[in-house]
């Protein structure tokens, strides 16, 4: 199943306290690129995530199977995928959100785990500024720091009641 941020209501949410909103297991969190495919990890609690891995993109299927390992080598209750917007486009516009949208529909093709789509807007920035504390080289890649930085959205918009949690 295949969620969208937009789509989640959160009218569920008024009947409980903020406090008891969290997630309840590790979640992945998936920064697809081009060449490379970032991941994160949360803790079992759902309330930070860590980056894990870059994995260098091979194909479809082999990145599938790493990526579903990985999970399972966690017990991953749910995966996050970053969603690049882009407020801009033309309505007839191909764009990197449909090219993630594509891979998603495929990636749930090999998964019973819920994916939930999220807006990766700016993670990038905040992924190099991360780096950069981490006092990583500027040309190292940062795709696990932006799965982090998704991961983290995510997790936070939990907890204060803007998504709903994996189903």
């Amino acid at each position: 199943m295949v969620r969208s941020a937009a789509d989640a209501s959160n009218a569920h949410l008024d009947c409980c306290p903020r406090a008891l909103i969290v997630v309840r297991g590790r979640l992945i969190g998936i920064d697809h690129g081009i060449k490379r495919i970032g991941l994160a990890v949360s803790d079992a609690s759902g309330l930070m995530a860590r980056e894990l891995t870059i994995i260098k993109r091979k194909s479809k299927r082999e990145d599938f199977e790493r990526i579903n390992q990985i999970a399972a080598e966690h017990d991953a209750v749910g995966f996050v995928v970053g969603l690049p917007l882009d407020l801009d486009a033309k309505p007839d516009q191909h764009t990197q959100a449909d090219t993630v949208r594509l891979w998603v529909e495929r990636f749930a093709q090999t998964t019973d785990l819920p994916i939930t789509l999220w807006d990766e807007q700016l993670s990038s920035v905040d992924a190099r500024e991360l780096g950069k504390r981490q006092k990583r080289k500027h040309d190292a890649p940062i795709d696990d720091l932006a799965a982090r930085v998704i991961l983290q959205s995510y997790l936070d918009a939990v907890r204060d009641g803007l998504a709903e949690p994996p189903q």
